[in-house]
């Protein structure tokens, strides 16, 4: 009887030590889907600590907390502006799986309607590289458009070198 004790303390000590946010079960179904989207977002999370382990990024961002608690799209580039990650979430937002968009450049989400300015700050923010912040209106793979909060930033390496830009992104009305 011990035992089965000192298992329920020890999972109740791993849960609550998770970053899970527990719903309550009315259907197998919901638990299902809740579960698969908290496995692909700690699997997004793996791959972009180890993107910023092999690149050696010079700051930890605090990821789990921008994708699983804000559940913000993340997209990271290159220093050339091709995507090198996308967070499995993107495919919710614009219609894209990661896969589609891995070695294009974000401009492939704008449209005949993105305001020309905001993508001229946007790039002029980046090529400072310095950090920004804007509303951009972007279309999905079927073509409908939507507005796009981004945020974006370099990320340097511990060189001093900026090895990657990240993006977190958000749908608004």
């Amino acid at each position: 009887m011990d035992e089965i004790k000192n298992y329920d303390t020890a999972a109740h000590k791993f849960y609550n030590s998770q970053i899970i946010s527990s719903l309550p079960l009315i259907s197998w179904d919901f638990h299902a889907t809740h579960f698969q989207k908290v496995c692909k977002d700690h699997a997004d999370v793996f791959q972009l600590k180890k993107l910023a382990q092999t690149n050696k990024w010079s700051t930890l961002l605090e990821l789990d907390d921008k994708l699983i608690r804000q559940d913000y799209v993340i997209v990271v580039t290159d220093s050339h502006l091709k995507i090198v990650h996308a967070t499995q979430n993107i495919l919710e937002m614009n219609g894209y799986m990661p896969k589609e968009i891995i070695g294009k450049k974000p401009k492939m989400f704008q449209g005949k309607d993105t305001c020309t300015q905001t993508s001229e700050e946007i790039g002029r923010a980046v090529r400072q590289r310095k950090p920004f912040e804007a509303v951009v209106l972007n279309y999905r793979k079927n073509g409908s458009s939507y507005k796009c909060w981004i945020k974006g930033e370099p990320i340097y390496d511990i060189y001093g070198e900026v090895v990657n830009f990240i993006a977190y992104e958000k749908e608004v009305a």
